[in-house]
């Protein structure tokens, strides 16, 4: 399958004319502003929010390997885009000869350059020598942590779950050896200090925030079950057997209300995917902001930062009004990167801009998906599309006089930089 569109992918590359590349349409009242804006825009060094750089067979980029489903339009290689990220990223030279000219971390950060990134936010297990700490900043997933029993049930569920346990199982079981234990601890009491050792272990590590694929393996619906029942859960299965899918979820629902709590003890920003997903089996109701609404809204968390990656994507409007409160965050990777085109992510940027221009922030969600189509390419969807659809929204607000020039700026530096490295300090 990947060689077929490997090969797929060249003749593509062959056909496609030299400078066809996806662009926004902008009102004919706002085209001469965009002109004048998008030069700018270009320049402004760009803070990556979401992103999972890595090459192809890489294992640790990403511990949710999702089976082969459905290809988005804009990542099928007939897109025109993937002549321009080429052409734009490697020249006639090509991508091997970038790397061998680049050894080590130099190339990713030579990628970085040539696409005016200033930082990248690394979701991966671990970080590796490919990456300079300088310009990648490490965000770990925490989702291990809520599934320390025998996963078999859940992975009976369904393929999608069947590929995603194993991995769950065994960075429980490496966090655990981290933390120096040949077995899960005696208490739930307990088990929530081992929870709060891997989150310290690495923060001390440089990691900068915890991540939860949660939306993966359920929904969110977090009840607030009472300590001594998930205790009872915790003793019953801490030495062996299946816990029921609905005892898992009472456990979890703790389990992930204290790492939320935790998180705001440590200044620990905590990531969430918030939209839809790929696989077959992803469950797009379950993943609802809307279910997360009564976590984000609780005074309890008030400590916590929360930024919900993908923007909640398809119900972004709802993320956008969560992201009324001081400590919620949106992103716009995979949204804005490569599921929606400039031309409509420019609509989709100008709704948000118009409400609380604030609270976006920028984000790639380059990965790699094989050796020929990579998170190289990926970083350059997300930037030319953040750009250009930025340049186009800002355009059509100045237009409509809804805006000024400066204020149209100011917007811009802050969704592709200022407001996500605000966080972060």
């Amino acid at each position: 399958m990947k060689v077929l569109l490997g090969v797929a992918l060249a003749l593509a590359l062959a056909v496609i004319g030299p400078s066809a590349q996806s662009r926004p349409l902008v009102a004919p009242a706002a085209a001469a502003i965009y002109r004048r804006l998008l030069p700018r825009i270009e320049r402004i060094k760009i803070f990556d929010h979401h992103a999972h750089p890595g090459f192809a067979g890489d294992e640790e980029v990403d511990p949710a390997p999702v089976p082969p489903s459905a290809t988005l339009l804009r990542l099928r290689p007939e897109h025109p885009d993937w002549a321009a990220a080429t052409r734009a990223l490697f020249g006639a030279t090509g991508k091997a000869r970038l790397r061998k000219a680049n050894p080590g971390p130099r190339y990713f950060n030579a990628i970085l350059d040539r696409l005016g990134v200033d930082v990248s936010v690394a979701n991966r297990i671990t970080m590796s020598g490919d990456f300079d700490p300088a310009r990648f900043k490490w965000v770990f997933y925490i989702d291990p942590v809520l599934f320390p029993f025998d996963n078999a049930a859940l992975a009976a569920r369904n393929p999608d779950q069947a590929a995603f346990m194993p991995n769950q199982t065994k960075l429980i079981r490496r966090f655990a050896q981290q933390a120096g234990l040949r077995d899960l601890p005696s208490t739930l009491a307990d088990y929530l200090a081992f929870v709060s050792r891997v989150l310290e272990d690495h923060q001390r590590r440089g990691a900068i925030a915890a991540k939860f694929e949660i939306a993966y393996f359920r929904s969110f619906v977090f009840d607030d079950p009472p300590r001594d029942a998930v205790s009872a859960i915790y003793d019953r299965y801490r030495v062996g057997g299946v816990p029921s899918i609905s005892e898992y979820k009472t456990f979890q629902d703790l389990v992930f209300r204290y790492v939320v709590t935790e998180c705001g003890r440590l200044r620990l920003p905590v990531h969430i995917h918030s939209s839809a997903g790929a696989g077959d089996y992803f469950s797009v109701a379950g993943a609802s902001v809307l279910n997360l609404e009564p976590v984000l809204r609780d005074p309890r968390y008030s400590a916590t930062t929360f930024v919900l990656i993908h923007a909640g994507d398809p119900f972004d409007r709802a993320a956008m009004f969560m992201a009324s409160m001081k400590n919620v965050w949106i992103d716009s990777s995979a949204t804005g990167s490569f599921v929606l085109s400039a031309n409509e992510f420019k609509d989709v940027l100008r709704r948000w801009f118009g409400i609380f221009p604030d609270k976006v922030t920028y984000g790639s969600d380059a990965f790699p998906i094989d050796d020929r189509i990579g998170a190289e390419e990926l970083y350059w969807f997300g930037v030319h599309n953040a750009r250009t659809a930025a340049a186009a929204a800002l355009a059509e607000m100045m237009a409509a006089r809804e805006i000024t020039e400066p204020q149209a700026m100011a917007i811009a530096r802050g969704y592709l930089h200022d407001n996500a490295a605000s966080l972060y300090k």
